[in-house]
């Protein structure tokens, strides 16, 4: 396992491969029960990993009770990621829910008890809300920093020119987005920001819930087909498919490897989120893409930036 700078913005040396936690107990219904959890983050900390990202809404708290467990007494080994603001209750009251200083205080406190330390590394808003003012949040995050329950702080889900906005207010450390071969908008905004304000860049559902494994063409099963969506490719996806097939069979490793390592490719932290304690070994065979292969699987993702990126492209030297 390799290790790299949290950012421009600490010091802090973090494995390559963060561990998610969103599938750690089965209180939501589909997940990896607690025994086959612990297995997954033995493993993950003998290959030398050290940051684990979960959520109070993960499996309604069963996952953050999972992740206490096995930190308990090894807990300066570990980075620990969490997120409020959906709440681990099935239907939160209406004050225990968003972004606001009450749910963000009632949110800490409860996860800094499911997960048995009195501070984590690093706490994020889960999602924007789309009502709490953006100042609240920088200044309430702030002064859990200050109060030593938190020592830094990041923002999920939110649009790019809130994170900026936040940034702005408070120092801010680092973002998480979801990015794949399938799922590149944050080209166009999110990316540039992060390299703009220093900020390190989480990366969640780097094999697309498993579409790029290739898996649910031989009928397995999976989160995707889970969903009352299912999973459906279509003419871009099949080509993508197609694609990590070939340079998987050159190379004589799995497809979802090689989308994974295109994901590292990007310098930034991708979330392998393990539900059997072979995708964390599926996972943990990271494996190094020519300079070939990288461009092949850039151009046939590659989207459109929009506007006025692509209006400026025709006019900047």
């Amino acid at each position: 396992m390799n290790y790299n700078l949290f950012g421009a913005n600490t010091g802090l040396k973090a494995s390559q491969l963060i561990l998610g936690a969103a599938s750690f107990g089965t209180r939501s219904g589909y997940g990896a029960t607690p025994g086959e959890a612990m297995k997954i983050l033995t493993s993950y900390a003998e290959a030398g990993g050290n940051f684990i990202d979960t959520a109070d809404r993960y499996q309604l708290g069963e996952s953050e009770e999972i992740v206490g467990k096995f930190i308990e007494h090894q807990r300066s080994n570990f980075i620990l990621s969490t997120k409020y603001t959906r709440s681990s209750d099935t239907n939160p009251g209406m004050c225990n829910y968003g972004n606001h200083r009450k749910a963000m205080r009632q949110a800490v406190e409860s996860s800094l008890k499911r997960l048995r330390t009195d501070y984590i590394d690093l706490y994020m808003p889960h999602f924007d809300d789309g009502y709490t003012p953006l100042d609240e949040i920088a200044r309430g995050l702030e002064d859990l920093v200050t109060s030593g329950k938190i020592l830094y702080t990041g923002i999920a889900n939110f649009p790019a020119w809130k994170i900026s906005a936040i940034a702005g207010l408070s120092k801010l450390n680092a973002i998480q987005i979801e990015y794949n071969l399938v799922q590149r908008t944050a080209d166009r905004e999110f990316l540039p920001m992060a390299k703009q304000l220093g900020l390190a860049t989480m990366m969640y559902s780097p094999l697309a819930g498993g579409l790029l494994t290739g898996k649910y063409r031989l009928g397995e099963n999976g989160r995707l087909n889970q969903s009352a969506v299912g999973v459906k490719e279509n003419e871009t996806t099949t080509k993508l498919i197609n694609l990590l097939t070939q340079i998987a069979g050159d190379l004589n490793v799995q497809a979802g490897q090689v989308a994974l390592a295109w994901v590292l490719s990007k310098g930034a932290f991708p979330i392998i989120g393990a539900r059997t304690l072979q995708h964390l070994n599926d996972a943990l065979t990271i494996i190094n893409l020519s300079v070939e292969n990288i461009t092949s699987l850039d151009e046939i993702s590659a989207i459109s930036l929009g506007y006025p990126h692509d209006l400026l492209s025709t006019v900047q030297g």
